[in-house]
């Protein structure tokens, strides 16, 4: 099979009836399967797949091992030159695949490509959660063409360019299934959020090109099964992105941005504590003792990346996304061909 569209469900019903229907009408490339791993639902999702759609193939892994190590069971029983990674609750569109798939056969240095993501809520604007392609900063926070912290851009296609970016989306993601094995999938370790980034980041370092393709267009809820700003989201974003940074940072980088990004941290705790937000700034403080205690899992981690290092510099945009947001610009950098690995 060339290529298998895994769709990773958790107690998602509700977007398997209202999204599948778009997914099954428009993937329509040859030697195409469509897949549903179901992550130890405790609601009917099963059921319903099987009643509604007796030939999609489920995957059913028994308990919830979130959307990391859920997709890493998920994919090692799925045969595929290509895997393409795609939420329950994204609306596709008629010939969404066909741009993506035919990027990778085109070029054979691409190891993952996205399309572009806009808001089902607000169709003309991009979504959070990858937009038009995704970037790092050089203290390690993520931003996209059309989205920079938590302000989102209309699309007039002003991204409409085929890009090499930094990392592709998890929310719609297609991988060369040769390079998601080598590279060891998702760290199982981050259950979920960044997960993508840190992927990609290992590829890039290894001399392989992420891309964003605007041929394709896919819309995408957001927010569907861990809303923004709940104490477990909080938690799982400020410790991943430590533990992302502790991973792929150059030795010459390392201590001195992690450093002051620790400290940037604290900065957003104290802030919590101060509206109020006695949770979230609980959250920030777990988050912290968390990475401390998972560093000497960290350190083995981290020699097996910097192994496959080519030697080039780290390839992040190399400038502070928050002191542009702060000197009021709320629109992302333009670092084209600042982040070849």
């Amino acid at each position: 099979m060339k290529t298998a569209v895994v769709i990773l469900n958790w107690n998602g019903r509700k977007f398997l009836e209202r999204f599948l229907p778009s997914v099954v009408r428009f993937t329509d490339e040859p030697d195409t399967e469509i897949i549903v791993a179901d992550n130890g639902s405790e609601d009917d999702s099963t059921e319903f797949l099987t009643r509604r759609y007796p030939e999609i193939r489920q995957i059913r892994l028994g308990r919830n091992y979130g959307f990391a190590e859920g997709y890493n069971r998920a994919l090692a029983q799925v045969e595929a030159e290509y895997f393409v990674l795609l939420n329950s609750d994204v609306e596709v569109t008629e010939g969404w695949l066909r741009p993506l798939v035919r990027l990778l056969d085109e070029r054979p240095d691409a190891a993952a490509a996205m399309p572009k993501i806009r808001s089902l809520a607000d169709p003309g604007r991009f979504e959070y959660a990858g937009a038009a392609g995704g970037y790092i900063d050089m203290l390690g926070y993520p931003f996209c063409r059309g989205r920079v912290l938590n302000v989102t851009e209309e699309d007039r296609g002003q991204y409409d360019d085929r890009r090499e970016i930094f990392w592709a989306t998890g929310a719609c993601m297609a991988i060369r299934s040769r390079l998601f094995r080598e590279y060891g999938g998702f760290d199982g370790d981050f259950f979920a959020h960044q997960e993508e980034i840190d992927l990609c980041w290992r590829l890039k370092q290894a001399g392989h090109r992420i891309f964003a393709e605007p041929a394709s267009t896919v819309y995408h809820l957001g927010g569907g099964t861990l809303p923004a700003e709940t104490p477990r989201k909080v938690f799982l974003n400020f410790r991943n992105n430590l533990s992302m940074l502790y991973k792929n940072l150059s030795s010459r980088s390392l201590y001195p941005v992690l450093l002051f990004r620790m400290g940037l941290d604290g900065l957003a705790a104290l802030r919590y504590r101060a509206d109020g937000q006695k949770e979230l700034y609980r959250s920030v403080i777990r988050a912290h003792r968390e990475f401390r205690r998972a560093l000497p899992t960290l350190k083995q981690k981290r020699r097996e990346v910097q192994a496959r290092r080519t030697g080039r510099p780290d390839s992040v945009y190399r400038g502070s996304i928050l002191l542009r947001y702060l000197l009021g610009k709320r629109t992302a950098p333009d670092v084209k061909g600042t982040n070849r690995n």
